[in-house]
C-alpha cells in the first residue's frame, strides 16, 4: 500500500492513521498535503465529535520522509507547518494516539492535538538540530506552550530523545498506559468527550488557544443553545444529558 492517511469514523470518532510503514510511518509530501483537506471534511461530519491521530502499527511518526527535503526544505516545511496549523483550528477535540516512536514531523502533529496519551516505552523528539533546519516560529511557540521554555530549549537545542516519564513530567504527554492498554483507554475516553457538551468545548478550546476576541460570541451561543437548561435537567432527573448544540462548519 502507498504511504497515505487512513480513516474512519464510528461511535462519533474520526480515526486518522498515519500509514507509512516501511518507513516508520514518516510523512511524505504528498500525506503533508492531504491532511488539511481530509481535516475540512471530517470537521464538516456533523457524526464527528472528536478525532484521533494515530500510526500504523508500533510506531506513531518518524517525523518527515527525508527523501522529500531534497529538493526544497523550505518547501516542505511550508507543507508541515499548513498541516499542524490545520490540525490545531480542527474545531472539536483532538487527540494523538501515541506508541513507539513520535519524533520531529511526528511531534509536530502530536503537540497541534488538544491531548496525547502515549503507550510506556514511546519516546519522543523534536529534532531540526540533527538536520541544520530552524524549526517553524508556530510550531516552537506550540510546543512552549506545552512544556515551558526550559523543556522546549532542552528538547529543540539537543534532539535527543525522551521517554514518556519525562514526556509526562514535562506536560508533553496527558496520559501514559501500560503496554496493550492505549486502544481500550482512548476509546473509553473519547466516549466521554463525544457525551459532553459541544458547545463547552469549542468555546474552551478557543480560549485555552489564547483567542480574546470572542467573549460575547460564546455568551450569546450559550444564550442560545439550551445545553446549560439540558444539563442541569439531566442532571436533576439522573439521566445522561441530550446536548444539541454542534459546531458550526463555515463554507
Amino acid at each position: 500500500m502507498e504511504p497515505q492517511l487512513l480513516h474512519d469514523v464510528a461511535d462519533s470518532v474520526a480515526t486518522v492513521v498515519i500509514h507509512h510503514p516501511a518507513k516508520r510511518n514518516a510523512m511524505t509530501a504528498a500525506m503533508w498535503a492531504a491532511l488539511p483537506p481530509l481535516l475540512d471534511t471530517l470537521a464538516a461530519d456533523p457524526g464527528v465529535r472528536t478525532l484521533v491521530l494515530t500510526g500504523e502499527g508500533g510506531t506513531f511518526c518518524a517525523g518527515a520522509d527525508i527523501s522529500t527535503l531534497r529538493g526544497s526544505p523550505e518547501e516542505a516545511q511550508a507543507l508541515a507547518v499548513r498541516a499542524e496549523e490545520a490540525l490545531a483550528a480542527f474545531p472539536k477535540p483532538t487527540l494523538a494516539a501515541v506508541r513507539g516512536h513520535c519524533v520531529g514531523g511526528g511531534s509536530q502533529l502530536a503537540a497541534a492535538c488538544d491531548l496525547r496519551f502515549a503507550e510506556e516505552g514511546s519516546l519522543f523528539g523534536v529534532t531540526p538540530a540533527k538536520l541544520g533546519i530552524v524549526y517553524p516560529a508556530s510550531s516552537t511557540r506550540r510546543l512552549v506552550s506545552l512544556v515551558g521554555p526550559a523543556a522546549a530549549k532542552y528538547l529543540l537545542f539537543s534532539g535527543e530523545l525522551i521517554d514518556t516519564a519525562r514526556a509526562l513530567r514535562t506536560g508533553l504527554v496527558d496520559e501514559v498506559l501500560p503496554e496493550g492498554e492505549l486502544v481500550k483507554r482512548v476509546t473509553e475516553f473519547t466516549r466521554i468527550l463525544a457525551s459532553r457538551s459541544q458547545l463547552t468545548q469549542a468555546a474552551a478550546k478557543e480560549f485555552a488557544g489564547g483567542r480574546a476576541d470572542r467573549d460575547a460570541h460564546w455568551s450569546e451561543q450559550a444564550r442560545g443553545s439550551g445545553d446549560a437548561a439540558e444539563g442541569v435537567a439531566a442532571f436533576l432527573e439522573r439521566r445522561p444529558p441530550r446536548f444539541t448544540w454542534s459546531v458550526p462548519f463555515p463554507g
